[in-house]
């Protein structure tokens, strides 16, 4: 049986990746900051919940002692944990700002994979998916016809362009594990104040399909709900 661990998956996008991939015979690991509603989120989806705060690397060492301990291996790591920060005037952004939005959303997801790489590597098809966002694109955010065009939020796009970068690399390094990004697309969810089109089924399309793809897909992708994209 396929062993996930979904970070942030107390809600949102985590939480329906958590139902889907449950549904798809997966033993789905929940993990998130709040005990009371990461257990929630588990016993609802029929999981099990790990504490994890992806921004304290004790927290994360727990997490992976705590899966190597019941579990003891790992096949996909969904590193999904995110914070928006500050949207609106750059002008009002401080370098403090920026690095809480970074410490979660991109140095979050290098200390979980550091942590659960031995668990992976116990694995007869490990797989990592980074969820990203088309916020983080040039293409995208260049063209008035998208929706990420519009918005102004400087240190999440800033967050989202460096993991897609960050999911190359660690591919290359790590070229016995399957590491590619998601981009769920415009979704309602509390990162946004529900404000996006799409519903968090369909934002986790991408997401659950890169988890469940199987051996002999590529790594160092970006996909989205409607297939593969470009890093532009």
């Amino acid at each position: 049986m396929t062993i996930t661990f979904i970070t942030g998956a107390n809600k949102g996008l985590g939480l329906e990746t958590a139902r889907r991939l449950a549904e798809h015979g997966h033993t789905v690991l929940v993990g998130a900051r709040d005990e009371q509603a990461g257990r929630a989120a588990a016993d609802s989806v029929g999981g099990r919940f790990v504490q994890i705060d992806v921004t304290d690397d004790e927290s994360v060492a727990r997490a992976a002692a705590d899966v190597q301990q019941h579990e003891g291996a790992l096949d996909v790591l969904v590193n999904n944990a995110g914070v928006a920060g500050t949207m609106g005037e750059p002008a009002d952004l401080t370098a403090d700002d920026v690095l809480g939005v970074l410490d979660v959303n991109v140095l979050g997801v290098v200390r979980t994979t550091r942590a659960f790489l031995p668990l992976l590597q116990a694995s007869a098809d490990p797989v990592v998916v980074n969820v990203s966002s088309g916020m983080g694109s040039l293409e995208l955010t260049h063209d008035p016809s998208r929706a990420e065009s519009h918005a102004i939020a400087p240190a999440y796009t800033a967050s989202k362009a460096a993991l897609t970068m960050l999911t190359t690399q660690h591919a290359k390094v790590w070229p016995d594990i399957r590491i590619n990004a998601a981009d769920p697309g415009y979704t309602a969810t509390d990162l946004n104040a529900h404000s996006g089109p799409q519903t968090v089924t369909e934002g986790t399309d991408a997401v659950v399909q890169l988890a469940t793809e199987g051996p002999g897909h590529g790594s160092g992708r970006l996909v989205d709900r409607h297939g593969e994209t470009t890093w532009g």
